[in-house]
């Protein structure tokens, strides 16, 4: 049941990627949960852990599109990935970035906005979910989410002005 509602969470990523991209949901599913295994957390409830789970893909897609443009402005690496399946889509890593800082500038302004985007946007949690798991009320949720759409869409609207 937990690998499905990942393979959710890692789909609802990858439409926003160009669909000829190699990364598979699977792929994105299996990095991000080694790195959960990794952490020495404690759950609290089924919310809070996909909550986490969501945030850890993003930190998976954002660090391989990292890996991704450190490797094309230096050319072809001498050693071969063993994960070449979850490499970003070249015409995507720009955006994946962007995103990603504007959801950390967000943090530091806000964290709870920051991360109300994480669980609606990228985790596809609902806003009962959402506001469950922050431990505020619906309507803190809603405010939040509608605050942080209109922040994050003006931020990234700036970075691609010249």
């Amino acid at each position: 049941m937990v690998q499905q509602e990942l393979l959710l969470i890692a789909r609802a990523y990858l439409r926003r990627e160009r669909k000829d991209h190699t990364l598979q949901p699977s792929a994105l599913v299996n990095e991000a949960y080694l790195r959960l295994l990794r952490q020495d957390a404690t759950w609290h409830d089924r919310i809070h852990f996909f909550a986490v789970a969501a945030q850890v893909m993003r930190r998976v897609l954002v660090d391989y599109a990292r890996t991704r443009r450190r490797l094309k402005r230096q050319g072809p690496a001498a050693h071969l990935n063993l994960q070449e399946d979850l490499i970003v889509s070249p015409d995507r890593i720009e955006e994946v970035l962007a995103i990603d800082e504007a959801l950390l500038q967000l943090a530091a302004i806000d964290d709870r906005k920051s991360r109300v985007v994480e669980m609606r946007f990228f985790a596809g949690l609902d806003v009962e979910e959402t506001a469950e798991a922050l431990g505020v009320a619906p309507n803190t949720v809603i405010r939040d989410w509608n605050y942080a759409r209109a922040w994050m869409r003006k931020q990234l609207e700036q970075g691609a002005r010249p």
